[in-house]
């Protein structure tokens, strides 16, 4: 994993997927530096990844008070529970949605959850996190919230991009590459984790988008994007979305044809 230290407040953490066909994915979790330790997401849970080795170079896991789980999907919950052995005083910050996915595996301690709903605010010490429901989404536990104090937006999975190679899904800034493919990615993303999207109407989806863009923040950090401050151009690469092409993913016959390529050939 990359580590990016982000001025006083964040650390990213931050891991990639190669996508066959498409590219290589982002995967941020984050650290908010508060009066109360904050962990954003716990990252993959695949054997060769350990989460809370790479958090513990960034932050006593004993100091961790909260864990904010944007939402229970598996690219979001990998050092979940070695987490909450490592702090025992952190809660999770999650939805009522989330607990029940949650349950459905590994339940959590019910004493250790806060359940907090969009539109609504806990206060971490120095700041207070302010939960909203992002544009785009994959789960309907899914929350995003701004830090009051610096004014940052975490997004979850919205405005995330597949990206071109594992070296652009690493930078620390959004800044760092090249701009003029990062519409067709972002859309891209956006067609593949909320296909729901092509069902709105674009008036109401653009309206969405100018009602976080009122919200005025200094930095967006999404789950599958490295951090940007140009939260105007991210707006504007997915104003356009519910119009453009679904996703369709490939079928048999080219997972078939994939398979054949690793038979061996035969004497």
């Amino acid at each position: 994993m990359n580590i990016h230290r982000l001025g006083n407040d964040v650390t990213v953490l931050n891991d990639q997927f190669e996508i066959p066909a498409l590219g290589h994915l982002p995967i941020n979790a984050f650290v908010l530096h508060a009066e109360q330790p904050v962990v954003v997401d716990t990252g993959v849970g695949t054997p060769d990844r350990d989460f809370l080795s790479t958090l513990s170079s960034v932050i006593d896991p004993a100091d961790v008070k909260w864990i904010y789980l944007t939402h229970p999907d598996r690219d979001h919950t990998g050092g979940l529970y070695d987490l909450l052995e490592a702090a025992p005083e952190a809660r999770v910050i999650t939805t009522f949605l989330g607990v029940g996915i949650l349950s459905c595996e590994n339940p959590l301690p019910m004493d250790r959850v806060y359940l907090l709903n969009p539109g609504q605010r806990i206060d971490v010490g120095d700041r207070s996190l302010a939960a909203f429901r992002p544009p785009l989404f994959d789960s309907p536990a899914t929350t995003g919230f701004f830090d009051t104090r610096t004014g940052v937006c975490f997004s979850s999975d919205c405005f995330g991009a597949v990206m071109e190679s594992p070296d652009h899904a690493a930078v620390s800034d959004l800044a760092h590459m090249p701009q003029a493919e990062l519409k067709g990615r972002q859309q891209l993303w956006a067609t593949v984790d909320s296909p729901w999207v092509h069902n709105v109407d674009p008036k109401r989806f653009a309206g969405a988008l100018s009602e976080l863009l009122r919200s005025d923040p200094t930095l967006v950090l999404s789950s599958h994007l490295p951090p940007t401050r140009s939260v105007t151009t991210l707006l504007d690469n997915l104003v356009d979305v519910p119009l453009a092409d679904p996703f369709v993913g490939p079928d048999q016959a080219a997972l078939e044809a994939m398979l054949a390529e690793f038979e061996p050939i035969s004497a």
